[in-house]
């Protein structure tokens, strides 16, 4: 039982009633029989209740004895450990006060032994002096003496450092003895001079062949006190050079050739920077030169001439922003200048050799497409009085019913072609990229004006103007109702709206750049706008042609179809369907609204549509006024023009609102006559004139006999 009180207590948390509420119900459980379902036994509980004090009083006791033990544990435990502190702390001291004593012998005996240092130093620096004083005047001596050198220092080429040492001493001796006496022993000492200088480049040539960079610099800074250091400077960039023109792509081998010759001269050379300076020096006026002239003199087509130099530029460049990293001086600009350099004389004549090619290719490209087409460019006369000719022609010919116009439709061809337009502007970017890097920064702006001024000859002029041209010069003139005039002019205009967004892509992202903030940018400017808006005036014209064409031969074939008898059947056995003539007119209009939906985009679609709209009501109303309706007819009349609703539907607001309008007007050839005040008091007609409604109450084939109900109303 204690097992079980000291598990529940020392659970967390710990709740007294509830500990109480379990020994509790335990004991009822305890005592209850199977079955018995009586009253709790009091005393049983008390009796329970009383044995469980006891056995917790007694817990309590042993739980109390076992703490007073570990308690006197625990201080004897910590009695041990301080006094195990405190010992630890007596050594410490200890060792601190030994550590100050060795130290301050140390710093007594470092003082002596500096003070010994200084004069053993004041001693030996004039012995040493002297010593090297003696070695010269031996060395010298020698020179003195008739005859070959004896002494093995210049004879053995493995001590040719310490030769290189006396000989570049004894060399700035010579400088000051007096020339008529020692004359023959300062040029004794000149060659011996110059062997040792050779020898030692040499030496550096071998060393730097086995990559050996410890005697490199050994060799480097032995020169470096040397009239021929440079030679020793220029010896390492030839054969570090050698061969770097030999590969295919010289430009992928240039800057790492650099960065691992720049590690090697930082360990080699004292004066790393002005060696790289040189290095790179070497590399542009040499090596890239070289290269350069040998790609751009072959024999090769301007085209290929102009690729080729902007490959080159543009690579150089390039190459010369990584090779900035490295410091090559004071001078912030001496990459371009050497660039420049290189490039100076090619540059001279660029632009003339630029729009010579791109005339030639634009004409070559642009023939090649006539001859595809087997079409010969001709010119093409407009303005004024041609206009008016047409005109004249077109009513003669109507008249007499005889063709005189003689209009060429070339089959339905528009001469005109995005491939080609492609092509062309194809050329002009790569020729815009090109005098973006090549042109100088004073001729940038008039460079790309000439380049648009070729653009724009080439493509708007000869071949997108031409093509609007020929274009209108083919649209038919109506003479009669028998055909319903072809027009290939929508087409024209969605190819010439293509191309033209092409270029004012290329002018915004290429031309605009290049000339903002010139004194070209309103001569750029002006330039393309009087292009374009000459163009936008003929597709206009053309557009407004193909209107006229339209409704010219509407009005045309419903003269010759529509019968009088279509608005006047003598039974009232008929189908109250469309006439023929007006389902072969919308089904006519349809084709046409579906190619300018096609064909045209943006604003234009949407007021070319309504102007085709307006027109066709205008057509539609005139032709109605021209005949008489019985109810019957009327019938008809709303059937029709129920038909050209559905066919104008999509032409806009507008339109829908005029031919409501219209289809209200027919309604008057329907109603009775005592009707007729009612109706034309309806919202759709009480704002038109009364002349409007009366001319439709006129066409009433009961006008004549109903006239003065009619009026009375």
């Amino acid at each position: 039982m204690m097992q079980q009180y000291i598990k529940e207590l020392e659970q967390e948390p710990f709740d007294a009633e509830e500990f109480v509420e379990r020994l509790a119900w335990r004991t009822i459980a305890e005592t209850k029989t199977e079955g018995d379902e009586g009253d709790i036994n009091p005393s049983l509980l008390h009796d329970s209740f009383v044995q469980a004090i006891k056995d917790l009083t007694l817990l309590q006791e042993r739980q109390q004895k076992k703490c007073e033990r570990l308690e006197s544990v625990v201080r004897e435990d910590e009695a041990m450990f301080f006094q195990e502190i405190y010992t630890l702390l007596e050594q410490n001291k200890q060792s601190i006060d030994t550590f100050q004593e060795l130290d301050s012998k140390i710093n007594h005996v470092a003082t002596k032994v500096l003070h010994l240092g200084d004069q053993l130093d004041s001693v030996n620096g004039p012995r040493a002096r002297v010593v090297d004083a003696h070695k010269l005047m031996s060395h010298l001596s020698e020179f003195l003496s008739n005859g070959p050198l004896t002494s093995s220092i210049f004879n053995d080429p493995y001590r040719v450092d310490e030769a290189a040492d006396v000989i570049q001493k004894l060399f700035l001796i010579s400088q000051d003895l007096p020339s008529p006496k020692f004359e023959s022993v300062k040029r004794k000492i000149e060659r011996t001079y110059s062997d040792i200088e050779k020898a030692l480049i040499e030496d550096f040539v071998r060393a730097m062949s086995k990559e050996d960079l410890i005697r490199m610099k050994a060799i480097a800074n032995v020169l470096s006190q040397f009239k021929g250091y440079s030679q020793c400077v220029d010896a390492y960039i030839d054969q570090s050079q050698m061969g770097c023109l030999l590969s295919k792509d010289i430009f992928a081998n240039l800057l790492p050739l650099c960065k691992h010759n720049y590690e090697i001269i930082k360990e080699v050379f004292n004066n790393p920077e002005q060696v790289m300076a040189k290095f790179v020096l070497n590399l542009y006026q040499l090596k890239l030169s070289d290269y350069v002239e040998s790609r751009l003199s072959s024999k090769v087509g301007s085209y290929e001439y102009l690729q080729i130099l902007y490959e080159l530029y543009s690579k150089t460049n390039q190459f010369s922003s990584e090779l900035s990293v490295y410091n090559l001086g004071s001078d912030q600009n001496y990459l371009t200048k050497l660039t420049t350099k290189i490039f100076n004389k090619y540059i001279n004549d660029y632009i003339q050799i630029e729009l010579k090619c791109l005339r030639e290719r634009c004409t070559h490209n642009l023939q090649k497409y006539y001859d595809s087409k087997s079409h010969q460019k001709k010119q093409i006369q407009s303005g004024g009085f041609q206009d008016l000719r047409r005109d004249l022609q077109a009513v003669i010919g109507t008249r007499a019913n005889i063709n005189i116009a003689q209009i060429e439709n070339y089959g339905g061809e528009t001469f005109l072609a995005e491939e080609l337009a492609i092509m062309i502007l194809q050329d002009t970017k790569h020729a815009f990229l090109r005098c973006q890097l090549l042109s100088r920064p004073e001729d940038k702006s008039s460079n790309a004006s000439k380049i648009l001024t070729t653009l724009v000859n080439s493509l708007l002029i000869e071949h997108v103007d031409y093509a609007v041209e020929l274009g209108l010069h083919a649209i038919p003139v109506v003479e009669g109702a028998k055909n319903p005039p072809v027009l290939y002019f929508f087409t024209i205009v969605h190819q010439c709206n293509n191309i033209t967004h092409l270029v004012e892509k290329q002018f915004m992202d290429l031309v605009l750049p290049l000339i903002t903030n010139t004194p070209v940018y309103n001569e750029c400017i002006q330039k393309k706008k009087f292009v374009l808006e000459d163009m936008e005036r003929k597709v206009n014209l053309g557009l407004d042609r193909c209107l006229n064409a339209v409704t010219a031969w509407m009005k045309l074939y419903l003269q010759a179809e529509q019968k009088k008898g279509d608005f006047k059947p003598e039974t009232d056995d008929f189908d109250t369907v469309a006439s023929p003539a007006c389902k072969a007119v919308c089904q006519y209009i349809s084709s046409i609204i579906k190619q300018m939906k096609t064909n045209l985009d943006g604003n234009n679609v949407t007021a070319v549509l309504e102007e085709l709209g307006v027109r066709l009501h205008r057509t539609i109303y005139d032709h109605m006024l021209q005949f008489q309706y019985n109810t019957a007819g009327a019938m008809v009349a709303i059937c029709d023009l129920n038909e050209y609703r559905s066919c104008t539907k999509s032409l806009g607001p507008l339109v829908i609102e005029l031919f409501e309008t219209l289809h209200a007007l027919c309604n008057l050839l329907l109603v009775k006559a005592e009707n007729l005040h009612q109706v034309c008091s309806e919202d759709s007609l009480v704002n038109l004139e009364k002349s409007i409604l009366d001319n439709f109450i006129q066409l009433r084939t009961d006008f004549k006999t109903q006239k003065l109900t009619i009026f009375k109303v």
